[in-house]
């Protein structure tokens, strides 16, 4: 009976969890990774993903650093030696760092912060990262390069990225057959980044010198050849296991909750992009117009699947696309079984065989030039809406090549038909109806003539229960819940 659910590491949100929670509408992970999440589920049922990316960042930087220290001068070797009785001095001869190179691969948060902290020990950082630019890294002290070009040229191998198709197994046999002989490996990412088995071949051969391993693909590993190698140093995943971090993934999650919960704003998303610009003052009747447009588009239509283009207009909306398209999804959707939010709306229109695409032009006819239109269109069909917001108010401007001859508002329960220009009776008929029903007339909007019809929008105070009455005096009419 939970609307919102905080967990950290060790607490699974299966599919079977998600579905016995019937009111969850948030998900927060106190930390950074999210595997302890079934995401697919969440999103598939339209509540909400979070975490904290930033919570744990330092933690695990600095416990990045301490790694480096400790394969460099192979401290915790020499400690539990020491445990035992021994005075080894000659067994534990290390190395310097200064002047060793350090491959930082990921330049991300954790990764910037282990280069510009290991750079104080002398050791130059060279790097990869596809998303970050040269330029940028370079402002921290870290040369791009090819993946192809850092294999030769590291001492030492730092991973931060996520653990995804494309990184998993980012360091196997071919990859450390091009290393200097004896690099030193570190991994407080996530496990799988390194090919466990690739990396104990390595170090069995004196290819790797040695591995500081926090993460595991299987955790707590069953297989211990890895960890027991004298060459590795190990730790049970202590990325985040500090006071400070484990406090400041809490507080942030907590009001990260809160946030989204009074419409403050929306942070640290992992599976709803387009709501973290449904929080934004600006942009909010935008996606309230964009999801009616899809319910208005649907209803007239008569169909959810199918291909449906949305068109923004104007440069006000020149990066609206993203958020705009699950909104239109949504309202195409609405009404079913399934609640539909931005959240799942993408998911489900797949699912239903409903493919939403989106252009953009600067140029938009006047008078909306400088806010901007919406154009949503069911393609190999007639059907067309557009609409674009008047202060805060979403506003139907055109329908099926029909143009209102005011702006009608997009408010529920709204009623369109469609019926001859020159027959009043609809009207009559539908005032009568509404006195029956003691509802009231709250707005009438009514558009241009196409082949002797007009279309009406009307606002109603409340909804009709039976339009009989009124369907012998239209074409056709649609009673809509926005």
């Amino acid at each position: 009976d939970c609307d919102g659910l905080i967990v950290r590491s060790a607490t699974k949100v299966t599919a079977e969890v998600l579905e016995a929670a019937e009111r969850l509408k948030v998900v927060g992970r106190a930390g950074t990774g999210v595997d302890n999440v079934d995401v697919e589920a969440a999103t598939r049922k339209g509540v909400l993903v979070m975490n904290t990316p930033t919570g744990n960042s330092l933690s695990a930087a600095e416990l990045t650093c301490g790694m480096i220290l400790c394969l460099a001068r192979q401290i915790p070797q020499a400690a539990a030696s020491m445990k035992e009785g021994k005075w080894d001095r000659k067994k534990y001869m290390g190395m310097e760092l200064n002047g060793k190179t350090l491959a930082v691969l990921g330049l991300g948060r954790i990764g910037r912060e282990v280069a510009t902290r290991m750079q104080a020990f002398g050791m130059k950082t060279i790097g990869y990262d596809p998303i970050i630019t040269p330029d940028v890294s370079a402002t921290f002290g870290v040369e791009q390069l090819p993946l192809e070009q850092i294999w030769p040229r590291c001492d030492f191998i730092t991973v931060h990225t996520p653990l995804l198709p494309s990184t998993t197994g980012l360091l196997n046999d071919s990859t450390f057959a091009k290393c200097r002989r004896g690099v030193q490996v570190v991994n407080c990412a996530r496990g799988g980044i390194v090919d466990e088995g690739a990396l104990l071949r390595a170090l069995q051969s004196g290819q790797c010198g040695g591995a500081a391993l926090d993460v595991f693909t299987q955790e707590p590993p069953k297989d211990r050849d890895l960890v027991n190698h004298p060459n590795v140093i190990s730790c049970p995943h202590l990325g985040a296991s500090t006071w400070e971090a484990q406090s400041r993934c809490g507080k942030e999650i907590a009001m990260q909750i809160v946030d989204m919960a009074t419409g403050k704003g929306l942070t640290g998303v992992v599976n709803g992009q387009a709501l973290s610009k449904a929080f934004a003052p600006q942009t909010k009747p935008w996606i309230a117009l964009a999801r009616a447009l899809g319910t208005v588009l649907r209803t007239v239509g008569k169909q959810v699947q199918g291909s449906v283009q949305v068109c923004t207009l104007g440069t006000p909306l020149k990066e609206a696309g993203s958020y705009l398209t699950p909104a239109v999804a949504a309202g195409m959707l609405a009404g079913g079984t399934q609640e539909v939010t931005l959240v799942n709306a993408t998911l489900l229109a797949q699912e239903a065989g409903l493919k939403v695409t989106t252009t953009h032009s600067d140029v938009a006819p006047e008078p909306d030039s400088s806010t901007g239109l919406v154009q949503v269109s069911l393609q190999g069909t007639p059907h067309q809406v557009t609409g674009t917001v008047q202060g805060s108010t979403p506003v139907l401007r055109q329908i099926n090549g029909a143009t209102c001859q005011q702006p009608a508002p997009l408010s529920s329960p709204l009623l369109l038909y469609r019926a001859k220009a020159s027959d009043p009776s609809a009207l009559a008929t539908l005032t009568g109806l509404l006195s029956k029903a003691g509802a009231q007339l709250l707005s009438y909007h009514s558009s241009s003539s196409v082949a002797g019809e007009q279309w009406s929008i009307v606002g109603l105070s409340a909804p009709l229960s039976n339009l009989s009455e009124l369907k012998p005096c239209v074409t056709e009419v649609f009673q809509l819940h926005l």
